[in-house]
């Protein structure tokens, strides 16, 4: 057994309890480290110190909550309700300690590892940008299961605990100080000497400020509990997302007090992941975690971006690339062509960073350049023009000979494959897809798209420069629409129809929306931009023999382009799609008529080898279009549904609808 613990005690009789997980770059709470744990805290309690500091030996953080991969172990009720209360038991050995203990927390303290600093009698953070402390569980389809439900409302309160399990973000140092999730917040390299030296003198233990216990007083939680349900209603449905739900249902019940609300939080959160909900949560973060493991295979250094096209998207990923350090020049034909960019680009600064100072910083490293000098020092050239073959062709050809040999050159094309556009270059080895998706700073995915002559080390350089970015690379095939437009347009497509039928607009949303997607298909092409959806839907038509919605063709000749027009399907005012209130009644039919398609395509992707296997075109639909991620991406969809099912479905849709539905060969490929 590996030792992930250790513990020491100084001069002072002030014992140090050191979490330094073996053979991992980051804390985690497996089952075998708090086991560790409780044999360690029964060694401190012997020793009998002055009192105790429990810190980490990672440079990038305290612990990052329980190990996730344990929870694909967990197979029923019985198991997950062992696995918690066995970390609950040691957890209440902390805190039972008779001595005082104080958490010293830089980086992270997360989930598990936020619940253990919690069960401390004082928490230390350091004052550092990276400090975050927070309770994500319900990201992951559950809730804290260490005591976290019971000690958060003890020590800060009922709203800013709710708050705090509820949305899943966790809170940075300073909120977390004035809060009183942290005692103090220190200098980074005087972390270790104030929570020593808080244990030394011991200050009064904070609790929830008078206001905070009122609410949680057996009269009051009624009422609040009643609030905070109405709030979630309005963004997340119980069916969907159980997790929230059981949050204020615990509180409410048991309002953080007695052991009673201890065994209830793990009777709860036993009973949570073993739903399909979490299940599906997990898988896809574990997911993310496969895209996030991408780009090791190259050895390159990106400091500097050029961009081609100071468009929405050209803009937007240059605003991007300087927030996230990079150097970055932004070329287009005008100044007053880049100033739009500039200016979104300065107000997104603004809006994210803390100070005036630090915008400004950032803003200081995106540059305009007309006459396009900062193509030759560029590590990496991303063309974002306009979607017209030859214009790209001979950009590419004027660009070629003036690039850095090492220089990665890129396409944000949405839809036009690799093969085509490379034919103008000397090496069409050099060229590949980087193809962002709007809005750029929300979409976490990115396609890394190779043609058939594309190098491989282009493409490793590809996946390293997007996690550079901190977005998901997907490496795909060079194929029409890649992945994911291709397996969004049937989905779109299938709504316009439907629309062309005079099924109103607002009813199709408020399907694709009861199923669990963030936005209905007609809102979404009025925010992607109906020339857009035009554009890629003649490519995909053309390629694929598709029909292309006659109504939409017909509002992009009349200009009609959404949300950036101020006019598509929907009128927009101040940002907003003005909906008319859609009938109560579904049309039985439109729920499977939209997202079929979809997983049919996605199927037909994995039968060409566009992506490489499912979990990778399920993450693909997950982080790009926005599919329901409790449902764990459409192919596991198709598989929890049943493969024989669905292939019924759309033999059924196709005899009634048209030959657009009929089963892709590939399903035969699916495991059940």
């Amino acid at each position: 057994m590996s030792d992930h613990w250790k513990l020491e005690v100084d001069a002072d009789r002030v014992a140090w309890l050191t979490c330094d997980m073996a053979g991992a770059s980051t804390n985690v709470l497996s089952g075998e480290v708090v086991r560790q744990l409780s044999v360690k805290l029964g060694e401190a309690a012997a020793l009998l110190p002055i009192a105790m500091v429990v810190r980490s030996g990672k440079r990038n953080g305290f612990i990052a909550g329980a190990d996730i991969k344990e929870f694909l172990n967990v197979r029923t009720p019985a198991q997950g309700y062992e696995l918690v209360r066995a970390g609950q038991s040691v957890l209440d050995q902390l805190e039972q300690l008779p001595f005082p203990t104080v958490a010293a927390l830089h980086g992270f303290a997360l989930g598990g590892g936020l619940e253990l600093a919690l069960a401390c009698t004082y928490r230390v953070g350091a004052d550092e940008t990276a400090l975050s402390l927070g309770l994500p569980e319900v990201l992951l389809g559950i809730h804290p299961g260490f005591g976290g439900t019971v000690r958060s409302v003890r020590l800060i309160g009922v709203r800013p605990s709710l708050e705090l399990m509820l949305r899943g973000k966790p809170f940075k140092g300073a909120r977390a100080k004035a809060l009183g999730l942290l005692d103090e917040l220190v200098p980074a390299a005087e972390l270790a000497a104030r929570a020593k030296a808080v244990g030394l003198s011991r200050p009064p233990r904070k609790t929830a400020p008078f206001l905070e216990k009122l609410m949680n007083s057996s009269a009051a939680r009624p009422f609040v509990a009643r609030q905070s349900m109405a709030v979630l209603r309005h963004s997340v449905r119980r069916e969907h997302y159980p997790a929230p739900y059981a949050i204020v249902d615990l509180w409410r019940k048991y309002g953080a007090v007695g052991d009673a609300a201890y065994e209830a939080e793990a009777r709860s959160i036993s009973e949570l992941m073993c739903t399909p909900s979490s299940r599906n949560l997990v898988r896809v973060f574990m997911l993310q975690d496969r895209l996030k493991g991408l780009g090791g295979g190259s050895s390159a250094e990106f400091k500097h971006l050029h961009v081609i096209g100071a468009g929405v998207m050209g803009g937007d990923i240059a605003a991007w690339a300087a927030f996230r350090g990079m150097n970055v020049t932004l070329q287009d034909r005008s100044e007053a062509l880049i100033e739009p960019a500039l200016s979104r680009a300065k107000a997104f600064f603004e809006r994210r960073l803390k100070t005036p100072a630090a915008a400004a910083e950032t803003m200081a490293r995106l540059k305009m350049d007309v006459k396009g000098d900062g193509a030759a020092l560029a590590d990496v050239v991303i063309e974002a023009i306009f979607e017209d073959i030859e214009a790209k062709q001979a950009l590419y050809a004027e660009l070629e000979p003036k690039l850095k040999r090492t220089a990665v050159l890129a396409t944000n094309t949405s839809s036009i494959q690799i093969e085509i556009l490379c034919r103008k270059l000397s090496d069409p080895s050099r060229l590949v897809g980087i193809h962002f998706f709007n809005p750029v700073a929300q979409l976490q995915l990115v396609e890394i798209v190779a043609g058939a002559a594309t190098r491989t080390e282009v493409v490793q350089d590809a996946l390293k420069f997007t996690r550079k970015l901190d977005k998901l690379p997907l490496p795909c095939k060079s194929a029409p629409g890649f992945a994911v437009n291709r397996i969004l347009t049937p989905y779109v497509n299938e709504a316009f129809f439907a629309l062309e039928e005079g099924i109103p607009a607002a009813a199709i949303d408020r399907a694709a929306e009861q199923f669990g997607m963030p936005l209905g298909p007609i809102e979404l092409s009025d925010v992607v931009g109906l020339d857009v959806s035009l554009h890629v839907g003649q490519v995909l038509g053309k390629a694929l023999g598709r029909e292309v919605p006659q109504i939409l063709v017909k509002l992009v000749e009349q200009r009609k382009l959404g949300r950036k027009s101020g006019e598509g399907f929907y009128r927009w005012q101040d940002g907003k799609a003005q909906k008319e209130q859609p009938p109560t009644a579904v049309p039985p039919d439109l729920e499977d008529r939209l997202i079929l398609p979809m997983i049919n395509e996605a199927v037909a992707c994995l039968r060409e080898g566009t992506v490489q296997d499912a979990d990778l075109l399920d993450a693909a639909a997950v982080f790009a279009t926005g599919f329901a991620p409790f449902r764990g991406g459409p192919l596991q969809y198709a598989k929890d549904r049943g493969i024989t099912g669905i292939t019924h479905r759309l033999n059924e849709l196709a005899d009634r609808y048209g030959e657009r539905f009929r089963p892709d060969a590939g399903w035969g490929l699916i495991s059940p």
